[in-house]
């Protein structure tokens, strides 16, 4: 644990409230996709991972877990590939704004994210949101100063759960992936961090995940990046 000298963070979830984040703007896309249809956005948005009966994202679905590249590729089957890249495009463009613009941080999170960075650790944030997204959602919050590097799922070739984005972050920084913790809310973060060779999983469930989906792939699930100082700290 005294190893470890930089943390890649997942953004929705982890730094963000998902839920309070992502309703309305998950409801805006599927209503495009569903050409003002309501009943066909219910549906394409339920079957993106909203459970509307119980008000949130499933763990692990397209929506809490994918790229705008997933959502358009269930969204819109059969499309030619052009028309899926300008959807795509569009998609990028509007959640980068409206996620900044809409952006609830979880409580404590950003007194976790200063305090790390006065101890100290490097700092990214690792999303398969769009990088334009992360870094301006990261902007909204007050703590961009804070980060070396913000990777979307459009800055490396393969986004989460392949290790790419844990590698970039090593080239980066000049440390070593067993000196790296990767902190997130869903089993993408957490396979991103063993196929990248972390030296720490850390589960949070301030997202979408649950104890049960974290814990086969987590060193330590804790209820949120706020209590991430004290535990490193105690195990230093």
């Amino acid at each position: 644990m005294a190893n470890i000298k930089g943390i890649l963070f997942d953004k929705d979830g982890t730094l963000v409230d998902f839920q309070a984040t992502w309703f309305a703007i998950g409801q805006r896309m599927a209503l495009e996709a569903a050409g003002g249809d309501r009943d066909r956005a219910n549906a394409l948005l339920a079957a993106a991972g909203y459970d509307f009966e119980a008000r949130r994202f499933r763990s692990d679905s397209v929506f809490a877990a994918g790229t705008n590249a997933d959502i358009v590729a269930l969204w819109y089957p059969g499309l030619p590939a052009g028309e899926r890249k300008r959807i795509v495009t569009g998609f990028d463009t509007f959640t980068a704004a409206e996620g900044a613009a809409q952006s609830v941080p979880l409580p404590g999170s950003r007194e976790a994210v200063a305090h790390l960075h006065a101890r100290g650790f490097r700092l990214g944030v690792a999303t398969n949101d769009s990088t334009s997204g992360a870094e301006k959602t990261l902007l909204a919050l007050g703590i961009a100063q804070m980060f070396e590097a913000a990777y979307g799922y459009d800055a490396v070739a393969n986004p989460k759960p392949a290790p790419d984005t844990i590698h970039a972050f090593s080239d980066l920084t000049g440390l070593r992936p067993s000196e790296i913790a990767m902190v997130g809310d869903n089993r993408h973060d957490l396979e991103m961090a063993r196929a990248g060779g972390a030296g720490l999983a850390v589960g949070v469930l301030s997202g979408t995940g649950t104890r049960e989906t974290l814990l086969p792939m987590a060193d330590v699930v804790l209820d949120s990046i706020a209590d991430l100082p004290a535990y490193l700290a105690d195990r230093a």
